[in-house]
This record gives C-alpha cells, structure tokens and sequence, in this order.
C-alpha cells in the first residue's frame, strides 16, 4: 500500500500532550507503518503513514513472542505448567530423539523463554530449512547442543515455537484459542491472522498478523501491571518476572528476560518486544511522579530494520515520545 507522501491523524485525545513534530518526523521513515501511544490510562495518540492506519493488521514477528510469554504466565497461574524451573521434557515426550543428549532433558521452560536453552539456533541462517522441515518441534529438539541451558543467549523461534507447542499439548486447546479466551478481556486485543507449523501448532513468535493498535492494547496490559477492562487479565508478578534480567543479548547489548528487551531511554526503563522489520511494542513503568506509557509501532515486514539503524531509529522515536509526556 502506499501513495499518501504526508501522514494521517487517526486518533488524536489528549493530542497536545504530544508535539507535532515527532509524529510529523517519524513518517520521514519509508517503512513505518503507524504508531500509537498510551499513558495514563488511555491511547492518547495513533496515527498512519503512507496510506496504512493504526488498525490495519501486519506480522508483527518477533513481537510476538513477548504474547507467547504472556501465554505462558498466565499458563503457571491456572496450573497447567508447574513453573518455569519445569523441565520440557516431559510433556514433549513424543518429539523427543530417540537418544537425547542428557543437557536436553535440563532444558526449562525459564530456559526457553529467556533464549537460553542451549539447543542450537534455528533462526537467521537456520530459519529457512528449520521451517522447511516436515515436523518443527522434532527438529528443534534434535538440534544439538552448543551450550549449557541457563548458559548464553541464543535467540532462537525455534525456543518459543516449543513453548506454544508445550501450551498446546498441555492445555489441550491451541495457542490462538488460549490468547483468545485469556487474552480476550483486552479492550482493543485481536489477532487477525496467526499461521502454522504441519502439524497444526501455531508458530511460535512468528507469523502473527495485529493491528499497531492491538499491540498497542497488549502493551499497555502490561503497562497497567496486567490490569486491562477492568480485571486482572495478566498476574503482575508474572510481569516482574519478565522484566527482570535473565541475559543479555549480542544483538542489541541490551538485557533480556522473559521475551523482553530491558534497556532505559529518554532516562526511563524501558521494556519492549521487536520484531524483524520494525514491529515494536515498548513499556516504560511507571515512576515516581511519571505515568507508565506505552507506544506501538509496525513497519514493512518485508525488511530488515537491525543492520540497516532503523530499528535504533524507532528508539529515537521512542525516547523522543517518552520526553514528551
């Protein structure tokens, strides 16, 4: 889609909180897709570039898989999981080798959501033959292990494609039925397209279609301390446990915890998810004397936004956002 050359207002309460020209400078960037901000307990502003608008849904990739973490605490919280130190072993019984190496049967699910597993990466370079596969999870299991689980970071989808297969096999209902119903009290959640592995799971944190405003709407959950139409939709303490530092990533040098980045901007904590292209939801707590926000940004999925600056450009965005309020 395109054609447009000057941005769109779509959502505009509380507009003045927020100066024109960090909006108006940000559709400087090709990519971009839309961004929306919330602070203080409401979207304050959304707004589209290029003739796309906050509610139309892009793979948000890798963002996803800051949802998958969700899905996983609030998993713990009905008890279909025992915690996070349970080995995967054991409700993966099925797809694992036939001869494992002993490491394997170590791995955590805390292991897999933090990208310390062990198990060799099938992202990057990898993703192409790992999906290419006729069964995902067998092949992710039968990757071999290049480090001790709790060792370094090794990000990988193949980690957080177990963990929704674990979901899935342990709940007896899919990954999308589950963010559906328990993630469904989110005024504004929707996910508008996930897809699938052969055998039915779905992906992971990949492949996941949402809208700049959906995510917006999960990021200020967990701004909210998991509070969100009023219930409790996410435990806060399985926040607290996402956000506390688990690693660090040889990517981005910044912290990493349950499917979270951890770094500070603008002289705040910042959390946030990024997915390949430009897909980031970014959550700064609140502080004394400042509210928490939230800001969601989506781009072109299609390109890369790591080596090329522009993810470090949404930062500046970001940092610049988070000055104003």
């Amino acid at each position: 889609m395109g054609g447009l050359a000057a941005p769109m207002i779509w959502t505009a309460r509380r507009a003045a909180a927020l100066p024109g020209p960090v909006l108006d400078a940000a559709g400087d960037h090709p990519q971009l897709r839309a961004i929306a901000v919330w602070s203080g307990g409401a979207e304050i502003a959304a707004r589209g570039y290029r003739n796309w608008t906050p509610d139309e849904p892009t793979n948000i990739k890798s963002a996803s898989k800051s949802v998958v973490s969700a899905l996983v605490g609030m998993a713990l919280a009905r008890g279909v999981f025992s915690g996070t130190d349970q080995p995967i072993a054991g409700i993966l019984a099925p797809e694992m080798p036939a001869n494992p190496d002993p490491l394997l049967k170590q791995v955590t699910i805390g292991n897999l959501l933090s990208m310390q597993a062990g198990l060799e990466r099938q992202s990057g370079a990898a993703y192409g033959q790992w999906v290419s596969s006729p069964n995902w999870v067998r092949r992710a299991l039968a990757a071999p292990m290049v480090d001790r689980p709790g060792g370094r970071m090794l990000y990988s989808t193949a980690s957080t494609h177990l963990l929704s297969a674990m979901l899935t096999r342990a709940s007896g209902r899919s990954t999308l039925q589950l963010a559906r119903d328990w993630l469904g009290g989110i005024p504004g959640f929707r996910i508008a397209g996930w897809e699938r592995d052969p055998q039915g799971i779905y992906i992971g944190g990949n492949e996941m279609a949402m809208s700049t405003r959906s995510l917006l709407a999960f990021g200020a959950t967990y701004a909210a301390q998991g509070h969100a139409g009023g219930q409790q939709v996410v435990p806060a303490d399985w926040i607290a446990q996402s956000w506390q530092r688990r690693t660090r990533s040889a990517f981005t040098n910044s912290g990493y915890g349950y499917c979270w980045f951890l770094d500070e901007m603008a002289g705040r904590t910042v959390n946030y998810g990024w997915g390949y292209g430009g897909q980031m939801i970014y959550v700064a707590p609140a502080t004394r004397g400042r509210s928490a926000v939230a800001i969601a940004m989506t781009s072109d999925p299609n390109l890369p936004s790591g080596g090329n600056g522009y993810r470090n450009a949404l930062h500046v965005i970001a940092a610049d956002l988070l000055r104003s309020l």
